[in-house]
């Protein structure tokens, strides 16, 4: 099979304006990208595959060992790693402004677009989970999923829970059957809080002084809550397209030699975790380990 090489034209700023590299973008329903990527590897192409990466694990792996032994990249599709909010929220926790990390929780909802091959799970909490992995940098211990199917053979409302090693506790709401839009996201630390409206032209991002602290009174089963609240301020934001943010860093990954931070790798720990989220759905919301 031939495959066309891709033309990426980076942003102006950039020191490249326009670079031809040997490569193929997958953009087609997931159940074709195990077949799609492993054809255009084995025709020595590097692959931007869209997300999820592929619809199990052991095809992920059989795909990130084939671009290992051809010395290839494969990248995958986490634009949102590539935002400008997410960018600022990874300098925000690794700077240790919002201390310890105690909670994530995602409402990603919108009424349609149904799809026929893959549940709400597999459509939209990739964004997240793709999110969560490059944040909060460890795999969960366990998941719980819950969801049902209201107009066809897969979920339509589904909500995830993710369980963290050091009590971090992620939830992420997803629905093809909401009246409105939102893409908001709540991430709670012991210094400040932080709340992500992705829809906002400005101000996407609120950080919030505000904590709780308890301390130990002199009776042994008497705690003392004592709310903080301070103030709130809106980091600012570079005014970026990820998508192009994305297929320059792609370039330069594959020109340079360089290994992506989201690559196969990065895209089999989401699908791992879709999997674990696939076997607690069937079991009608049973905690299930990785």
């Amino acid at each position: 099979m031939a495959y066309p090489t891709i033309n990426v034209t980076a942003d102006a700023s950039d020191v490249v304006s326009s670079t031809k590299i040997d490569a193929v973008a997958i953009v087609s329903p997931v159940w074709t990208h195990y077949e799609l990527t492993k054809a255009a590897l084995q025709n020595g192409k590097h692959v931007f595959v869209e997300k999820p990466f592929t619809s199990t694990s052991s095809q992920g792996k059989e795909l990130i060992d084939l671009a290992l032994q051809r010395n290839l990249k494969i990248m995958v599709d986490h634009t949102f790693l590539f935002t400008s909010a997410v960018k600022k929220i990874y300098q925000l926790l690794d700077e240790g402004t919002l201390g310890k990390l105690y909670y994530y929780d995602s409402t990603r909802v919108n009424l349609g677009l149904f799809q026929h091959d893959i549940n709400v799970l597999w459509d939209l909490a990739p964004h997240d989970l793709s999110i969560m992995d490059y944040l909060i940098k460890v795999s969960p211990e366990a998941i719980v999923a819950t969801g049902e199917k209201h107009l066809n053979d897969y979920e339509d409302v589904a909500f995830m829970t993710l369980y963290f090693p050091e009590k971090v506790i992620a939830h992420i709401n997803v629905n093809w059957l909401s009246p409105v839009k939102v893409r908001t996201t709540l991430i709670g630390g012991e210094k400040r809080m932080l709340v992500w409206n992705d829809l906002e032209a400005d101000e996407k991002l609120k950080v919030y002084d505000k904590g709780v602290q308890i301390t130990n009174s002199e009776g042994v089963y008497e705690l003392l809550v004592n709310y903080r609240s301070g103030d709130m301020w809106a980091p600012q934001l570079e005014r970026v397209e990820a998508l192009s943010k994305e297929l320059s860093y792609f370039v330069d990954c594959v020109s340079n030699g360089h290994e992506p931070f989201n690559n196969g790798c990065a895209g089999l720990r989401v699908v791992k975790m879709l999997e674990v989220a696939s076997e607690s759905l069937r079991k009608r919301g049973s905690m299930v380990y990785l």
